[in-house]
């Protein structure tokens, strides 16, 4: 079985370093990279209003924050800027910049950032841009929440144009321009790999799959009808799922609400995933270590231990 990618996720990591250290992080990739992961990703909120919290706070610290369940207070750095922190010091790591929330941004200053994060990196950045659950943030930018989806459709089709031609000319409904020069452009005409996720394969996310999308990364692991309607949707399009990267998260399982999750069940499930499709495991450092100075052995022993389940 060939060794799955590992992707080392950088958000979320308040138990073990504090949010006014930065380089930690950027440490922490670079030492992912010499373990031999793939891949880091950095999620974002550009602020967080009273709905962060509306349905309670997580159990245990460690846990993914989900829509609702989080402090308002949980800090959300920039997340390309760190990202391109993280590019300066590594040369292969790939860069995931996971919920970049587009429809809070004007597409053409957005396409700036991430293009040239793209050509900075020669073409390692991801990007996984989505709509959010917020309405206290879309409130706070003043930006409707009810054209989420729209707003974002718009961004990936000017993308498209800005990444290939110049001058662009677009009329939308939300953003008409004319005549732009977009220059630098990313560092393939392609643009950086689009990824999508959700909890559904609804058939907005399949859309915005079929034509741009090279990678899928759900919330948890949808059933076995979504992943279907995922492949029959790119046949109908003219595509393979095979094309597709499937990413997956390991799920840690926590004895109590103020301790570490054990490694090894963390890791177990993934040559059952692999066998499903899925190619690529994500993994929050702070869910099963407390030691900031530990990241890079606990790094090593994820791909140990991933190289002994499915070597």
């Amino acid at each position: 079985m060939k060794q799955p990618r590992m992707q080392l996720v950088l958000s979320e990591n308040w138990t073990m370093t504090s949010a006014r250290d930065l380089p930690v992080l950027v440490r922490w990739a670079r030492e992912a990279e010499d373990a031999g992961f793939d891949s880091v990703m950095i999620s974002e909120h550009l602020v967080l209003g009273p709905d962060a919290g509306a349905r309670g706070r997580m159990a245990n610290p460690r846990e993914y924050a989900l829509p609702g369940n989080q402090d308002p207070f949980t800090p959300w750095p920039y997340s390309l800027g760190l990202l391109a922190a993280v590019a300066s010091v590594t040369t292969r790591l790939r860069l995931a910049a996971a919920a970049v929330l587009a429809p809070l941004r004007h597409p053409l200053a957005l396409a700036r950032e991430l293009g040239t994060l793209d050509l900075l990196s020669q073409g390692r950045l991801v990007v996984l841009p989505t709509v959010s659950w917020s309405r206290d943030e879309y409130a706070a930018l003043g930006v409707p929440f009810e054209r989420r989806g729209e707003l974002l459709d718009e961004h990936l089709e000017i993308w498209e144009l800005l990444w290939r031609d110049s001058p662009v000319t677009y009329h939308g409904r939300h953003y008409r321009f004319d005549e732009v020069y977009f220059e630098p452009k990313a560092y393939r005409e392609s643009g950086p790999a689009l990824w999508f996720g959700g909890a559904r394969v609804s058939d907005r996310l399949l859309r915005r799959m079929t034509r741009w999308g090279s990678g899928f990364n759900p919330l948890g692991y949808p059933p076995a009808e979504d992943i279907k309607a995922l492949a029959d949707g790119m046949t109908a399009a003219g595509r393979d799922i095979g094309e597709l990267e499937l990413a997956g998260g390991t799920r840690a399982v926590f004895p109590d609400a103020v301790s570490c999750a054990p490694l090894g069940p963390a890791l177990e499930h993934i040559p059952a995933r692999m066998a499903e499709g899925y190619t690529t495991f994500c993994i929050k450092p702070s869910q099963f270590i407390d030691d900031p100075d530990g990241v890079g052995t606990f790094c090593r022993e994820v791909m140990r231990r991933v190289g002994e389940l499915t070597g």
